[in-house]
């Protein structure tokens, strides 16, 4: 029996009927109460945000500023100005201005270009290329990783080829890296012919693009040792961390080095995910803001590499996100840091979408160790200072990785 059979049809009459007698005042009062509260919505809609946001813990601001100044600026521009006017430059610049003119390094304004290349940095995204990292070795373009199942390492490229050229034209040693990867990479698809020295011997590779990632986190076992290399903390970080983790204990390592040298940083919780292969539900980080307390980050509860002896590499580029690691791995005891001292960022951004596509990143808070030091423009001092030298560098010695060693043995 079909539901509606349920319901007798004289009741059935009467609900139609009297849906049919509203009154028409009655609608046209609704009518004008919708029409009213959309005006209201739309003339006040900064305000009513700003009001009712705080209460689900979403930071807005009403107020408006006032441009005058800056239109008569653009007003007089555009009638005296003898030459091309570009407004949507002129409003970009604008925007970088006001942003810069806070005089903070860590906030910043991106154009959607900006935004696209800086989030591809963030997540590893490479684009178009080959999947190798280069550097220069005794004035000369080296190869000094190559990037597991990539066009690169398919083709027979390895760790110590120097660029000799890229298209049959040659390298020079005056050349810039960067002038060097924008050749390599192109669209995926599409081939480059690199020449490489190995030794005394000349390699030629023609190598069709691919569309390259870059994993935050690699890993090996040496002596014993697992070496985990993080490069960035990305949304992939605290799953390929634990990955590598449970690689080493598969593997009955008796210590972990963790290198996290020429690490910027990158999410808060990928560092809380790190710590928390060491440390059981503790404070990773505390943020404040105007000096009070806004969050406080805890590890996991699955501290899978608890104690290992642990050693930490660090430099003067480990920033931001590798120094909260390194700072709560220090402050617990639970690992030694060994290297240079490190860059010294200690405030919290966050990245917040605007019209055509820019970003705007914004500090919003500082952070705090687990012993409560902010770290700001003085960075974490390693235990164990280790510096390297250029000849170190060309040579392909790593005297902080084998300082790490020695304390590990």
């Amino acid at each position: 029996m079909a539901e509606h059979s349920l319901i007798p049809r004289r009741v059935r009459k009467v609900r139609e009927t009297n849906a049919r007698r509203i009154p028409g005042s009655i609608l046209a009062i609704g009518l004008i109460f919708i029409l009213g509260l959309g005006y209201i919505t739309g003339t006040f809609n900064n305000q009513i945000i700003s009001t009712i946001a705080p209460a689900f813990g979403i930071k807005a601001y009403a107020g408006t500023l006032d441009t005058s100044s800056l239109q008569a600026t653009y007003q007089a521009l555009k009638a005296n100005y003898d030459g091309t006017i570009d407004d949507k430059a002129l409003i970009e610049a604008a925007n970088k201005g006001m942003v810069n003119s806070l005089g903070d390094p860590y906030t910043l304004y991106f154009n959607a270009k900006e935004a696209s290349d800086f989030n591809k940095d963030l997540t590893g995204t490479i684009g178009g290329g080959i999947g190798v990292e280069l550097s220069l070795r005794n004035n000369q373009i080296t190869v000094i990783r190559v990037l597991a199942d990539n066009p690169a390492e398919k083709a027979g490229m390895a760790v110590g080829d120097v660029i000799a050229k890229i298209n049959d034209t040659t390298v020079a040693s005056t050349d810039a890296i960067d002038s060097i990867v924008s050749k390599i990479r192109g669209d995926a698809g599409t081939t480059v012919k690199i020449t490489v020295t190995r030794g005394t011997e000349t390699k030629d590779f023609t190598i069709t693009r691919a569309e390259v990632t870059n994993p935050s986190v690699y890993s090996t076992v040496s002596g014993g040792i697992g070496i985990m290399t993080i490069s960035r903390f990305d949304d992939q970080t605290g799953q390929l961390a634990r990955s590598a983790a449970a690689s080493f204990k598969s593997q009955n390592v008796k210590s972990v080095i963790l290198d996290l040298r020429g690490n910027g940083g990158g999410y808060l919780t990928a560092a809380q995910d790190v710590v928390g292969l060491w440390e059981n539900n503790k404070t990773v980080v505390t943020e404040k803001t105007n000096g009070k307390v806004v969050d406080e980050l805890k590890s996991g509860t699955d501290p899978i590499l608890a104690g290992l002896p642990t050693v930490v590499l660090v430099n003067a580029s480990s920033a931001s996100a590798s120094e909260i690691t390194a700072g709560a791995l220090q402050d617990y005891g639970t690992a030694k840091l060994v290297g240079e001292k490190t860059f010294g960022k200690g405030s919290v951004q966050k990245l917040i979408g605007l019209p055509d596509s820019a970003q705007l990143k914004v500090t919003i808070a500082k952070w705090y160790t687990p012993n409560g030091k902010n770290i700001s423009k003085e960075g974490i001092a390693p235990d164990k200072a280790v510096s390297i030298s250029t000849d170190d560098i060309n040579a392909g010695r790593d005297p902080q990785l084998d300082a790490a060693k020695a304390l590990l043995q």
